[in-house]
């Protein structure tokens, strides 16, 4: 997801004595469902704001171009779900404002959940429960947390966000999704982007989760990276290997610890009005709660307060 300007902050926060981590369950559950959150920056040729700017018209061809590219990749993950036999597959647009997917394009096998605001944004749908759950995610296209060295367009959310934590453990998009999707017992089976945001994954989640790695990241604006037709063989191939194998979903320890430290000390006077939430530094806003259910709710209501400046 990007918001206008890059974000800054610190590498993952070494572990603190007296703090909870993460714990995980087991999922053996065969995969049949298949949830499946696009973004863009994670797209293979992607290096610049300018190719995933839906607002700017001076972008407007290098934005048509790339979200094609996006369309392709997430028919790629599609395919790759069918051929491990998939009997249902949900798309989500996690772009920007969420409308970035040519409708006309996606694969037939696919639903599309578009359109912004969304109460579970970048993973909306992911708690359907009826008839059945899914049983595996996909995030395609991802890209790394804030402050992350060597990483295509670094950001968590938005340029406001300096760093999100849960737990004590600096969080991008990634984690606070997979947390959610584990909240309802979805693992992330897949992740592709950059090199950061694979090493992110694997960080994150453990050696279990399969990455697809379709640029190397140089700066934040530069990269090497496979072509794109490269880029979706590889991840129709590997999600099929994917779905395939067991996963486990991200739980994370209870009570939860969430703290927001953001840009400017303008941003947490507006983020602080949220009931329930603490002050305890200058940029940081932060809440606890035993559900991530609500701990995720009140990072969306934190994000979107801090925006009104």
């Amino acid at each position: 997801m990007q918001r206008p300007g890059s974000g800054h902050g610190g590498m993952i926060a070494p572990r603190r004595p007296g703090v909870k981590y993460f714990v995980s369950q087991s999922n053996y559950a065969s995969t049949v469902r298949v949830y499946i959150s696009v973004d863009m920056e994670g797209v293979a040729g992607v290096v610049h704001e300018s190719q995933t700017d839906p607002t700017d018209p001076a972008c407007a061809a290098d934005y048509a171009r790339f979200r094609r590219l996006m369309t392709a990749e997430a028919n790629a993950a599609v395919e790759g779900a069918v051929a491990a036999g998939a009997t249902r597959v949900v798309v989500n647009d996690s772009h920007w404002f969420m409308r970035n997917l040519l409708a006309e394009e996606l694969h037939q096998a696919a639903e599309l959940v578009a359109g912004d605001p969304k109460p579970r944004s970048m993973v909306q749908g992911i708690d359907e429960q009826e008839p059945r759950g899914f049983d595996a995610a996909l995030f395609i296209g991802y890209h790394a947390r804030a402050g992350t060295a060597h990483a295509i367009l670094d950001h968590t959310y938005a340029d406001r966000i300096y760093e999100v934590r849960l737990n004590g453990k600096a969080v991008g998009e990634l984690g606070l999704n997979a947390a959610l999707a584990g909240v309802h017992g979805v693992p992330v089976a897949l992740v592709s982007g950059d090199s950061a945001l694979a090493a992110e994954a694997k960080q994150l989640l453990g050696d279990g989760v399969s990455t697809v790695v379709v640029k190397y990241a140089v700066s934040r604006h530069a990269a090497s990276s496979v072509a794109p037709a490269v880029a979706c063989r590889m991840i129709r191939d590997e999600v099929t290997l994917a779905l395939k194998r067991k996963h486990t979903p991200l739980i994370l320890a209870t009570p939860i610890a969430l703290e927001v430290d953001f840009a400017q000390t303008i941003h947490a006077d507006m983020a602080e009005l949220c009931p329930g939430t603490t002050r305890p530094a200058g940029r940081t806003v932060a809440f606890s709660h035993h559900d991530y259910r609500e701990v995720f709710r009140v990072w969306r209501v934190l994000l979107n307060l801090s925006a009104v400046v």
